[in-house]
């Protein structure tokens, strides 16, 4: 097994190679500047890892891997054009830096592109590669549309956000990693654990994304603190809270979410001191802690050999104490 960084070394190289063969067309600046903005490459990296922990040949999975990568950024590209976003990674987005049109029709055609190059692989596992794929790209737009849709809702149920996160974040962790696994001749048993292993641990991990926007500290976090509250995203923390609260605090709760002349700072402390009344954080973190542990569950069922089985282990536990 590499380390994470010198998996990310060979998706970079991928990129460069990528960008080195591409079309001159205007259309694609767009689809080079998306890629190029940095990110953690995660996904991919993912697809590799699966790859390696059945003894596969990762070079059979470099376009796949890169096809994932693809995807998950034309997912962010129209993600960001959805909610008129202005900056990704503290870069201009393309729709701002060009035009919407011109952010639509460049997204069309990478997730173009990312078919073809997660389906550029061995014809023994075509089939199975197209079953996952596909299905895990409509379950990505279905869990986009619910998370649209939760924005005008006000009867949102925990339930409900728990199946938003696992479609919008969750299944391509699953899929990157069971990608790989199918490129490495993983059994369909080993090959839908490991893809149980990534669902959980995508669905933790966004969890404690909700908790560090609220309780993270800026500094490290990356990004303002209180975010979602001030954009009234229904996270885990939100839901919860108007569940559990007094007539009083809900009253206080919808007011902050309802009102439009308010200074930001003010309204993070009041929600959050609901938050803190209520000790949401608390049972956001037992609920995230019990899909590291189905993911952990998930683990153990593989049979891995002891190195990569801590690999996999450590890489889990890096991800559950991150501060960003």
């Amino acid at each position: 097994m590499k380390t994470i960084a010198e998996y990310q070394e060979l998706i970079s190289n991928q990129i460069d190679i990528l960008e080195d063969n591409r079309s001159q067309l205007a259309l694609y600046d767009p689809v080079s500047y998306i890629l190029s903005i940095g990110g953690k490459r995660l996904r991919p990296v993912l697809t590799l890892i699966g790859t390696d922990l059945f003894d596969g040949n990762l070079e059979d999975s470099y376009k796949s891997a890169l096809g994932i990568e693809m995807f998950h950024n034309f997912t962010l590209l129209h993600d960001d054009i959805m909610d008129d976003a202005p900056l990704r990674r503290g870069k201009e987005t393309v729709h701002e830096k060009w035009n919407i049109n011109s952010a639509i029709l460049s997204g069309d055609v990478m997730f173009v592109q990312a078919f073809v190059m997660v389906t550029s692989c061995k014809t023994e596992y075509l089939r199975s590669v197209l079953d996952l794929f596909n299905v895990t790209a409509i379950e990505v737009c279905e869990g986009q549309h619910l998370d649209m849709e939760f924005e005008t809702r006000e009867d949102v149920t925990i339930p409900e956000y728990i199946e938003m996160i696992k479609l919008k974040t969750s299944v391509l962790v699953g899929c990157a990693l069971k990608l790989g696994a199918i490129l490495a001749d993983a059994t369909e048993a080993e090959a839908n654990l490991i893809y149980d292993f990534g669902l959980n641990l995508g669905i933790a991990f966004q969890i404690q994304d909700d908790i560090l926007d609220v309780f993270g500290d800026a500094a490290l976090f990356g990004k303002q603190v209180g975010g979602d509250i001030l954009a009234n995203k229904k996270t885990y923390l939100l839901l919860k809270a108007l569940e559990n609260a007094n007539e009083t605090q809900e009253e206080e709760l919808n007011s902050w979410m309802n009102v439009t002349d308010y200074q930001a700072e003010q309204k993070v402390e009041a929600v959050t001191a609901i938050f803190n009344d209520l000790k949401v954080k608390e049972q956001a973190e037992s609920v995230m802690w019990s899909y590291y542990d189905k993911s952990i569950e998930a683990l153990n069922k593989i049979g891995l050999p002891k190195d990569k089985y801590d690999y996999l282990l450590n890489f889990s536990k890096s991800l559950m104490v991150r501060t960003k």
